[in-house]
């Protein structure tokens, strides 16, 4: 007996052992043998835990997949607009629901409070992201109380919100990215809450963006060290002082710390069809039954419930003069746009994919998705950019002196880039020089409308005057004046298309599209600087590292 005592407690020390040595390995890099430890105390980055991407908030993950983009039921139209082809989608993060006019009001005034519309300097950066309110207007009805109220008033707070173009919810997503990154800053302990400092006056020249921080921290705020906390830590070394409580004596944050979100955008005309069409519950095994002709499972507009029967599951117009059922059996309940949520959301958890309003996504239209080209995360409208850098070495960053406003064919003035922000600028021919997977920055007509695509294909674009053009669709007016202003007129050429570099496309059907428009594959599309009444928007991120949170075994692995 007490020779098996003794054995065991051999057994026992060796197990310590090797699980001690074990945990020191695990520790190390295993091509150096550098541990954490001693790359900081040689001043080196060091390993920061990192637990995985957080999902930002009011959104849910998308597991990438492949599935059929496109019709998958008759097209009745015979436009072959959405003909089917089969495409590979990442994982995403997409909002739950539209953005709704409490969250765009919060992006006006904080416009607003930053760039005074007051200051002439400012005139055009608040004017430029208020939405169109007077796309309720119709010569023959009643909608006045419409242009006066739908925005503003607490009515219609979680109301998505309308009268915003594609130019807009573009801008209102690089806003989002800065704004979510702030407060994560802030929680984190890092960076001050600015608004709350007394002795910072926030203005076009005082505020934070996320490009800028991770450039140069002390390009922001104009060098006050006031407005960040302690930082990251670092390791002291020996002998050296413990810093005062006050003062600024870690680091800030990098890319590599994966504190900071990545930055919000449109979802692609892929990504936005895939997650609307949530085919993840039709899957059995690793194959897909049946086909999904709307966002929820079935082939009616109905509910099947025993409460709701009879009822609509989605906001739409039911028929010439009827948007929601006689009174008394409002078959959908809402006559106009409703409120978010107000209906069981798809197998993803998204609301409204299907009715209320159309969306914006990223894509700028073209008729056929050319999966011959690409079939893995589908996108058209690239242009390639890099930092603006100085003849000292420094990047750019906009102000108030090199600020450069962009006139609309519609006559409004946006800015290009808000004062504060880094400049970009597109990429050269020396940059994609030798480069096998892109050869410039413009690729928005790449294969449909750009020289390689027309006749001309052997000739260099620096050859020729002018750039043969594959659609004749109207071009923005060049007599832009220097108050910016554009002489209003009305092209009399004769068009035999509106398909322009300039069509983004709109998914999903709305408040006033018949039933045949809420198939997620069908697709619209208009010009980025307009807006209308039915068509809101809603943003999306990428996912970063495994497709999914959860950890499975292989379906490849035998059970044993």
């Amino acid at each position: 007996m007490r020779i098996i005592k003794v054995n065991l407690l051999i057994i026992l020390l060796a197990t310590l052992f090797v699980s001690c040595h074990n945990r020191t390995n695990k520790n190390s890099t295993s091509l150096t043998g550098w541990s954490s430890k001693d790359k900081a105390n040689a001043g080196f980055s060091e390993s920061q835990r990192y637990k995985g991407q957080e999902t930002p908030p009011g959104m849910v993950l998308i597991e990438g997949g492949t599935f059929t983009m496109g019709h998958v039921q008759d097209d009745v139209m015979f436009d072959w607009n959405t003909t089917p082809v089969d495409m590979q989608v990442r994982s995403f993060y997409l909002d739950e629901t539209e953005v709704t006019n409490s969250e765009y009001l919060f992006y006006l005034e904080w416009l607003e409070k930053i760039f005074p519309k007051s200051e002439e300097q400012n005139k055009h950066i608040y004017t430029s992201a208020l939405p169109d309110t007077l796309v309720w207007r119709h010569t023959l009805g009643a909608n006045e109380l419409l242009t006066e109220n739908y925005l503003r008033h607490p009515s219609y707070a979680d109301y998505p919100v309308v009268g915003v173009s594609w130019l807009q919810a573009s801008e209102y997503c690089k806003w989002r990215s800065d704004r979510v990154s702030e407060k994560t800053l802030i929680d984190k302990g890092i960076l001050n809450n600015v608004y709350e400092m007394d002795s910072l006056e926030l203005n076009g020249k005082n505020y934070f963006n996320t490009d800028t921080y991770l450039a140069n921290p002390t390009l922001l705020f104009e060098g006050d060290s006031s407005v960040y906390k302690k930082g990251l830590p670092v390791a002291r070394k020996k002998g050296e002082s413990r810093p005062s409580r006050d003062k600024f004596s870690g680091r800030h944050v990098k890319i590599s710390d994966g504190i900071l979100s990545p930055s919000f955008r449109l979802p692609s005309e892929a990504e936005w069809e895939y997650a609307a069409k949530a085919y993840v519950e039709n899957r059995e095994y690793n194959n897909i039954r049946g086909r999904k002709k709307y966002a929820w499972s079935g082939k009616y507009t109905r509910n099947k419930g025993r409460r709701f029967k009879g009822d609509q599951v989605a906001n739409f117009k039911q028929g010439r003069g009827d948007y929601s059922g006689p009174a008394g059996w409002s078959s959908d309940g809402g006559d106009i746009t409703m409120a978010i949520r107000s209906y069981d959301p798809n197998a993803y958890g998204l609301y409204d994919m299907s009715g209320n309003v159309a969306e914006w996504v990223a894509d700028v239209y073209r008729p056929i998705i050319d999966t011959d080209a690409n079939d893995f995360n589908y996108f058209r409208g690239n242009v390639f950019n890099k930092k603006m850098i100085d003849a000292e070495g420094k990047v750019v960053v906009v102000d108030y002196n090199t600020i450069e406003f962009d006139t609309l064919a519609n006559g409004k003035i946006m800015p290009k880039d808000l004062p504060g922000s880094i400049k970009f600028i597109p990429i050269t021919k020396d940059d994609a020089y030798m480069r096998n997977n892109y050869e410039k920055s413009y690729n928005i007509d790449a294969r449909d409308g750009d020289l390689a695509s027309t006749k001309l294909y052997e000739k260099d674009e620096d050859e020729l005057e002018s750039k043969p053009r594959m659609y004749n669709s109207p071009i923005t007016p060049k007599n832009v004046g220097e108050s910016g202003l554009i002489k209003k007129e009305y092209d009399e050429e004769y068009r035999s298309t509106l398909i322009s570099d300039d069509s983004r496309v709109y998914k999903g059907g709305s408040w006033r599209d018949r039933e045949y428009w809420l198939d997620p594959a069908q697709r619209r599309h208009l010009p980025q600087y307009m807006a209308t009444s039915f068509i809101g928007f809603r943003c999306a991120t990428d996912k970063l590292g495994p497709m999914t949170h959860n950890k499975r075994k292989r379906t490849t692995e035998k059970i044993k």
